[in-house]
């Protein structure tokens, strides 16, 4: 059953809006503005927070409506501004999307953004591209699937997206461009502050880009001039900064060329500005004729178009998309695309017949008041509110048993070949791209010794084959493991990274004492006894525990091995120096910033203290666990990962997104380790509280676990689930398994035991 609706909920007060705005010169710029105080005008009680995507940070003077801006190609920007969308208490975000706009591969930043908001969001889309690139078709259908509604301005464009992207019509709403609100007057009237008294004025206004087909009208105007000898052609508008930047004014310079060798000086003007909507709604009323010669037929939006008709003016355009609907019904003359001669003879017919011009201009005008600001205001925040009102309502106060699961090779087998566990899963299947690593293949012969129950047959099968995958990986001329190799078996390195050689002495030492053949004992063993001195060249406090957790392994089963006690004493003494380094009164921590694998640090050392009977580490390795496992707990009492964005953060509070299944597993292990060390029964208590962000205990009530065949989920994120299944993920599902089963009977043999509930 689904969640219920609350429909009071829906009102919506505080809303996010993301896109260019005044003062930058662009048609996007504008809409966006005038969308925001069609907003403000008509709801008064609404807060909307403007988010402006900035081309040059720096150049523009944003007034206070902007909230902040988002430099557009700073990928770090757009997360953060994600995260402050979270945090702001906003119902809803709308975007507005053009291409162009946003930074990335056809501006696929933006997806960073969508994919970390949880709140509902709508998209307006400017342009729809009918052939789109491949990553143009990636963006626009990554918007589609994480939009709760997308709108078009045009019918044309609702039906390309649902024939060529698949759109879900349910999801799909058209409102036209929004228009100002202007009287119709008699054009004569305002020519005299122009300085066109007694002219018949032709019109085309934005920003000069050769597609805007300008010189189609231009080389009309001598058989427009024979016609009528008062007409005078203006095109307002600055040329494009993009093509300023490409090529200066070398376009706007071709026109003037073609006016002089046609001999129109006199009857064509062209004014280099971009002029604020009131200046250029008085341009407008000023004109007899609205003329668009855009040469592409694919255009499904024009605001230059939409502020005409707006107007009243007649209008003589090229019959691309926007100007085919807005325009139907006799609302406006249609031409053929570069046609000179219709250009010609439909301008000069409107120009010598009063009466007509009179008709076509009232017919405009009357279409133009369905589209005025305040009428876009309002069909936008009927979607706003279906949108919020069809959000799912999470219920609070429900008790929900969570049954640990038992651990499951399926999905490791699924993960794995004869050479070893691939790395990563397009959803549940293997994707043989991204090859093999040496991370993933020590995680699983680790798995190999603990897991249970498991045949003998399959327990030596595949602990052959991920052993031999790290026996594979030392490379004895670099005295390093290699980590990554592609799917041919070719190796991408010569070494891999300190992490990667830390985990592979961890599994090493874990194989050398936990598994359950002599065989493999011995040969781990001699393997880990060849290349643990490498120990010592390792940096990264966090390799440095992944190097003790093997060694902390071979101690409990060769006590008194030398190389092993020095890794545990050497690399212990250091973790407690760098947590007395970077200690302050709120931070209690090895390290000024949170990363990946945490609670590995404290493990390690708890089980160094307990191993080598050094209670300053194993004091040391409470306190600092102590003191993760609280900032890993949600305000509702639940296990929430540090997430990916928090890595990094000189001294912050954790973030919560995106959340991955190898925090909740390396919590676990360390609660068992801080359990065997002290006997306090609170760290049963947080390894199951970490154990069930698996199961759904987490900030989106959603399990990672799939419970069926072993798999896990690659991560939670605000929208949720990565529904990837890569071997990383359900290996710390299946070593979290195996831990909370033996951390369980230690819990069942205690008189009290607490009970896996939320």
């Amino acid at each position: 059953m689904s969640a219920p609706i609350d429909v009071a909920a829906a009102r919506v007060d505080h809303l996010a809006l993301i896109g260019n705005f005044l003062p930058r010169k662009c048609g996007l710029a504008t809409y966006t503005t005038h969308t925001y105080q069609a907003l403000v005008d008509q709801f008064p009680d609404i807060q909307v927070d403007v988010y402006a995507m900035d081309d040059h940070p720096g150049r523009y003077a944003y007034p206070p409506e902007v909230t902040s801006s988002i430099p557009e190609q700073d990928l770090s920007a757009y997360i953060d501004t994600a995260r402050a969308i979270e945090a702001s208490g906003a119902k809803a975000l709308w975007v507005q999307h053009e291409y162009g706009i946003y930074g990335g591969a056809a501006g696929d930043h933006l997806l960073a953004l969508l994919d970390r908001i949880s709140l509902p969001v709508i998209v307006t889309l400017h342009t729809i591209l009918e052939r789109p690139s491949a990553d143009e078709r990636r963006v626009m259908e990554a918007i589609l699937r994480r939009a709760s509604k997308v709108i078009v301005m045009a019918e044309r464009g609702r039906e390309i997206l649902l024939r060529v992207y698949g759109a879900q019509p349910r999801a799909i709403a058209m409102i036209p461009h929004g228009v100002p609100d202007r009287p119709l007057v008699d054009p004569d009237t305002l020519k005299g502050r122009f300085g066109w008294e007694g002219r018949e004025v032709i019109f085309t206004f934005g920003l000069l880009a050769p597609n805007k087909g300008i010189e189609t009208v231009i080389e009309a105007m001598p058989a427009i001039v024979e016609r009528c000898p008062k007409a005078h052609y203006v095109v307002l508008g600055a040329t494009h900064p993009n093509l300023v930047a490409h090529e200066g004014e070398r376009y706007r310079e071709s026109l003037a060329t073609l006016v002089g060798a046609l001999g129109m000086q006199d009857h064509v003007e062209f004014v280099d500005a971009f002029v604020e909507q009131d200046e250029l709604l008085d341009y407008l009323q000023a004109a007899d004729i609205y003329a668009t010669p855009y040469h592409n037929p694919a255009q499904i939006t024009s605001g230059a178009l939409s502020y005409a008709v707006g107007v009243g003016k007649p209008v003589v355009s090229t019959p691309y998309v926007h100007a085919t609907e807005i325009l139907a019904d006799h609302h406006g003359i249609l031409v053929d695309f570069r046609d000179t001669e219709a250009f010609a003879r439909e301008i000069g017919e409107l120009l010598t017949d009063q009466s007509r011009r009179n008709r076509l201009s009232q017919r405009a005008y009357a279409r133009g008041r369905t589209m005025i600001w305040p009428r876009l205001a309002e069909a936008a925040m009927v979607e706003l509110e279906a949108v919020i009102a069809a959000r799912p309502r999470r219920l609070p106060g429900m008790a929900v048993e969570y049954v640990a699961l038992a651990p499951d090779l399926s999905a490791v087998e699924r993960m794995s070949d004869a050479t070893g566990m691939l790395q990563h899963s397009i959803y549940s299947m293997p994707d043989r791209r991204h090859g093999y690593c040496i991370d993933d293949n020590a995680r699983a012969l680790i798995l190999m010794c603990r897991i249970d129950p498991l045949s003998e047959e399959q327990r030596d099968k595949w602990t052959a084959v991920y052993g031999s995958f790290v026996q594979f990986a030392w490379n004895p001329d670099a005295r390093r493991f290699r980590n990554f190799m592609n799917f041919d078996r070719t190796w991408c390195e010569d070494q891999g990274s300190e992490d990667s050689n830390g985990r592979a002495l961890w599994a090493l030492g874990v194989t050398a004492s936990e598994a359950r053949a002599q065989k493999h004992r011995d040969w781990a063993g001699a393997l880990f006894d060849q290349t643990a001195s490498i120990a010592f060249d390792l940096g990264s406090p966090r390799a440095q525990a992944f190097a003790m957790l093997g060694a902390a392994a071979m101690v409990e089963a060769h006590p008194g091995h030398g190389l092993a006690t020095s890794i545990l004493n050497r690399f212990g003494e250091q973790l407690i120096a760098l947590c007395d380094i970077t200690r302050r009164p709120e931070w209690q921590w090895f390290e000024i910033v949170l990363a990946y694998d945490n609670a590995r640090m404290p493990e390690a050392l708890i089980r160094a203290g307990h191993a080598l009977g050094r209670p300053e580490f194993v004091q040391c390795g409470i306190e600092t666990l102590e003191w993760i496992v609280e900032r890993q707990t949600s305000p509702s009492g639940r296990f929430r990962a540090v997430g990916t964005e928090s890595f990094g953060r000189p001294f912050a509070d954790p973030l919560p997104f995106d959340q991955q299944p190898l925090e909740a597993q390396a919590t676990v292990d360390a609660c068992s380790a801080a359990f065997v060390a002290t006997g306090d029964r609170k760290w049963i208590a947080e390894g199951l509280k970490a154990y069930r962000w698996y199961l759904g205990a987490n900030d989106l009530d959603l399990p990672l676990a799939t419970s069926q065949d072993g798999g896990c989920f690659d991560g939670l994120q605000p929208n949720g689930l990565n529904r990837n299944q890569g071997a990383e993920s359900i290996l710390a599902l299946q070593l979290a398994n195996c831990a909370i089963s033996s951390l369980s009977k230690a819990a069942e043999s205690m008189a009290d035991p607490p009970r896996a509930v939320a």
